[in-house]
């Protein structure tokens, strides 16, 4: 009976030694695990930063946040332990546990380990960067310059931030920057990387506004704005120093000034300060930071305003002047123009013809000018030779066949056969040279050179101008075109007089 029983509690002590053995080994199968790493966050200072832990299995084991530089526990399972009121846990299951840091600080940077109370324990960790956009240093950084032109000068500009920033320099309005080294040779950047730039040896074309700019790839990036000014006594240029015009017009003359700090402009004649006035209107237009140009136009110029002007320029530095003559410009008397070529030699267009009373008149000149000499047109030749037509025919002979007029005169001898007896071509008293002349022939020339000589003669031109028209309006031109017409008439009768009474002698 005893046996019995001993075999029976023998039988259930190994039953349930076997059945722990399995439950401890179902339990070491299904121990928790991370599902997947921490990710690492970069956060601006003042923004909020989440931790997320990933966990599978968990099954009563807790899960804890631990600062991994410190040590310090931050929370365990939904507990937070930290006395720091910005951070906070949540979960979503047992299998997303999640830890907040809210306005993260820069104490805030560094390693979060999320760990699970195992045996031996499991951790991971998540890194925190927490990044400073950049500021400038305003102890350590410069402000607005004011040096003498020819000197150095260093212009500083240091900045903090995470990560530590970048500072470069450039000219507020683009141009370039010029940088010496210590032999004086220049180099010109756009821009220049450093806290320090330094400038040697400036001159007034530095002059104006310099921006560093701060960045470490943290918006947003700053600058700073400096200025620089370069001071010198005053300069003046000016382009012309003898400005004429013809009096009654307006006039200006103009001088460049140079100068820093801004100089006091003004104008002077004969002592006295000239103002803006009816008479005078004066003007500063400034050109850049240093350049003014200095105007002055005097309206209606007189005898009286005729001179010497000076321009003056005034600063804390100095003082500076310099002087332009107006002068008058005669005006001429009258304006002459040229005239126009027509289609006839002897075409004159009176004004108002064909009703255009606007219409001026244009003149022609004939086409050989040696027939200006005789007072006449070719048309006027023509009718002196048929008069004499009946005559020479009568007593010229000639196998040769004849010109129905005759001997046809030339522009050299208008007379045709009755030349001059002292000319090449002439005819003399004994008949040489083709033909003789008759005290008959003699008595028609008196008539005919009186014809010729009041027949209207070529007009003389008064002059050709730009547009080639002829000025029918100007009274000068007709009062000389008048006189010239009268003397032209009274040589062409006296000619004709004169070359009678030889004639008459000879025979």
């Amino acid at each position: 009976m005893n046996t019995s029983l001993n075999i029976s509690l023998s039988s259930a002590v190994l039953l349930a030694v076997a059945f722990w053995l399995t439950l401890v080994k179902d339990v070491s199968t299904f121990q928790p695990d991370f599902a997947e790493p921490i990710i690492n966050i970069s956060v601006a200072i003042g923004r909020d930063a989440t931790f997320t832990c990933h966990v599978r299995h968990l099954g009563g084991y807790r899960v804890g946040w631990v600062k991994a530089n410190t040590k310090a526990i931050q929370a365990i399972h939904e507990q937070v332990i930290t006395h720091n009121p910005r951070v906070t846990v949540s979960h979503a299951d047992l299998n997303t546990w999640n830890l907040h840091i809210k306005s993260v600080m820069e104490e805030d940077r560094g390693g979060y380990m999320c760990q699970l109370n195992t045996d031996p324990m499991k951790s991971q960790i998540g890194y925190l960067d927490v990044v400073i956009p950049p500021d400038f240093i305003t102890e350590d950084t410069s402000s607005d310059v004011i040096v003498p032109e020819g000197s150095s000068v260093k212009l500083t500009c240091r900045a903090k931030g995470y990560p530590e920033p970048v500072v470069t320099w450039r000219r507020e309005d683009g141009t370039e920057i010029v940088l010496k080294d210590s032999a004086g040779t220049k180099q010109l950047v756009t821009s220049y990387r450093g806290e320090v730039l330094k400038l040697v040896k400036i001159s007034r074309s530095e002059m104006g506004s310099y921006l560093c700019i701060a960045s470490n790839g943290v918006p947003p990036s700053v600058s700073k704005r400096i200025s620089l000014s370069i001071h010198f006594h005053p300069v003046i240029q000016v382009p012309n120093q003898l400005v004429g015009a013809p009096l009654g017009t307006d006039v200006s003359i103009e001088c460049l000034v140079e100068a820093s700090p801004k100089s006091i402009n003004y104008w002077v004649k004969d002592t006295e300060m000239i103002v803006s006035s009816p008479k005078y209107q004066v003007q500063d237009i400034p050109k850049s930071l240093y350049e003014t140009k200095m105007t002055m136009t005097v309206r209606a110029i007189q005898k009286e305003d005729m001179g010497s002007y000076r321009c003056i320029a005034k600063n804390s530095l100095g003082e500076v002047d310099s002087s332009i003559r107006l002068y008058e410009i005669p005006q001429p008397n009258r304006k002459v123009y040229s005239p126009k070529y027509g289609t006839d030699q002897n075409d004159i267009v009176k004004p108002g013809g064909n009703g255009d009373k606007s219409s001026k008149p244009k003149l022609t000149y004939p086409t050989d000018d040696e027939e200006q000499q005789y007072g006449g047109s070719a048309e006027d030749f023509e009718d002196m030779i048929d008069s004499m037509q009946p005559h020479q025919h009568h007593h010229h002979h000639s196998h040769q066949q004849q010109h129905p007029y005759g001997s046809r005169p030339t522009s050299r001898s208008p007379f045709g056969s009755m030349d001059h007896p002292n000319s090449i071509n002439g005819r003399n008293g004994n008949g040489n040279g083709g033909g003789t002349s008759s005290n008959s022939n003699n008595k028609n020339l008196i008539p005919l050179m009186n014809d010729i000589a009041t027949r209207k003669p070529f007009v003389i031109p008064p002059g050709r101008a730009g547009d080639g028209s002829l000025e029918g309006s100007n009274a000068a031109g007709q009062r000389i075109t008048t006189e010239l017409l009268g003397l032209w008439r009274s040589v062409l009768v006296l000619l004709g007089t004169s070359w009678y009474a030889i004639h008459r002698q000879r025979h």
